[in-house]
């Protein structure tokens, strides 16, 4: 579970459940590219102040739980992780240049919301552990539509 982090200036528990999708929603997260994927993250774990919680993966997008503090803006997380994580799966995973072209792994866009510690990280952590399969598929009832 998240916990506050306290820096010299601030206290904070930022959580937060983000979507990226593979460019063109093709469905190239084999198995090794998702361990290359995890490898990397843990890589910028250790580089950075963002903590992955929890990652999961389903065929043609990725959902992250993550923890980060307010250093800087999510936009500059999400785009480091973004970054990181596209060059290392190509070099160590050269099979998906051919499904993608362009050179970009992840589409321009993601999908973001805040998870309360008291609320939802419980419900939104399972969510994303159990990613491929349909055990979840229902957890947010909205009608809102999100294109990224």
């Amino acid at each position: 579970m998240g916990e506050y982090i306290s820096k010299s200036h601030n206290k904070s528990l930022l959580l937060y459940h983000v979507v990226l999708s593979v460019k063109y929603r093709r469905s190239v997260l084999t198995n090794e590219v998702v361990d290359t994927l995890v490898n990397t993250c843990m890589d910028i774990q250790e580089r950075t102040d963002i903590t992955f919680i929890e990652i999961g993966a389903d065929g043609n997008h990725i959902h992250l739980l993550i923890q980060t503090t307010p250093s800087y803006s999510l936009t500059q997380y999400i785009r480091n992780i973004k970054s990181n994580t596209a060059r290392m799966i190509f070099k160590y995973n050269p099979e998906v240049k051919t499904k993608l072209w362009g050179g970009e792994f992840w589409s321009d866009g993601y999908w973001v919301t805040t998870v309360s510690k008291h609320g939802t990280e419980t419900v939104i952590r399972e969510y994303v552990k159990n990613q491929g399969g349909n055990k979840y598929d229902l957890l947010f009832k909205s009608d809102d539509n999100y294109d990224f």
